[in-house]
């Protein structure tokens, strides 16, 4: 009989099967360039409401437990018989989710790479919240911008926007000012 996860938080077509969540993580750590953290596998998993959180952790615990896949400095690391398992049981996990699946996680590394580059903090202000975005390069900061926002939502938005294109920001406002 099959283990049925907890499906808050999946959305329609996402997985409710323990041992397929399992499949899925082999196969994703398996198949991206570059080894996963826990933190980008569930920006990408729980973002595209493939699995329940819960599920998730239970899973990649058991990943390493059972010697399908190996934590390296805080990224997994698929293992010989994790390998095999993406290899002959990928096929259980629909192709939509695998290819959700495996788009997400390339986002999130690049999320992550830029979250180190171009950053944003949130500190309340008075009614609302300042957000102090900037970015840093060659061991300096090289710009930076602050926004007062009325709601810690808006400021979170702001946030994640600029992490994700700080550069295009940046060359915006350096035209703008500089006619470059």
């Amino acid at each position: 009989m099959a283990n049925n996860a907890f499906t808050a938080g999946v959305k329609p077509g996402g997985l409710n099967n323990s041992a397929e969540i399992r499949i899925l993580l082999c196969y994703l750590i398996q198949n991206v360039p570059e080894p996963l953290s826990q933190e980008e596998i569930e920006r990408a998993l729980l973002g595209e409401e493939l699995v329940n959180y819960f599920e998730l952790a239970s899973a990649l615990s058991q990943l390493c437990d059972r010697g399908l896949a190996k934590l390296d400095n805080g990224r997994y690391h698929i293992l010989p018989p994790g390998e095999e398992v993406a290899r002959s049981l990928s096929k259980q996990v629909p192709y939509s989710v695998r290819e959700t699946a495996i788009r997400a996680a390339v986002t999130a590394q690049q999320f992550a790479r830029k979250a180190a580059q171009h950053k944003a903090q949130i500190t309340p202000s008075g009614e609302g919240y300042m957000v102090r975005c900037y970015i840093e390069d060659a061991g300096g900061e090289i710009f930076s911008c602050s926004l007062y926002v009325p709601n810690l939502e808006s400021a979170e938005m702001i946030r994640s926007r600029f992490i994700d294109k700080g550069e295009e920001i940046f060359g915006q406002m350096l035209h703008a000012l500089a006619g470059v």
